[in-house]
């Protein structure tokens, strides 16, 4: 058995066609209705939104524990809400 850790969301958001900023605002939300210390995995399209979600959580105060390309037009990122 692996000890590598694993990550597990506990909550999942499947962003794929919203475009920004709604996809922040959504992500921002839900992140707002959970306890801190939970996991959220986003699910966001390449290009923009890849790039603009992740780092505003960031300013936001959250931890990005994961950013992963899922397929060719798709990312998951794992957000910890810290705040």
């Amino acid at each position: 058995m692996s000890s590598e850790n694993i990550l597990i969301s506990d909550e999942i958001l499947d962003l794929k066609g919203v475009s920004c900023p709604f996809n922040y605002v959504k992500a921002k939300l839900k992140l707002e209705t959970m306890q801190t210390g939970k996991i959220l995995e986003v699910i966001l399209d390449d290009g923009a939104p890849i790039r603009n979600v992740p780092r505003s959580l960031k300013q936001d105060g959250h931890s990005i524990l994961l950013e992963e390309k899922i397929n060719t037009n798709n990312w998951k990122i794992l957000v910890r809400k810290e705040k």
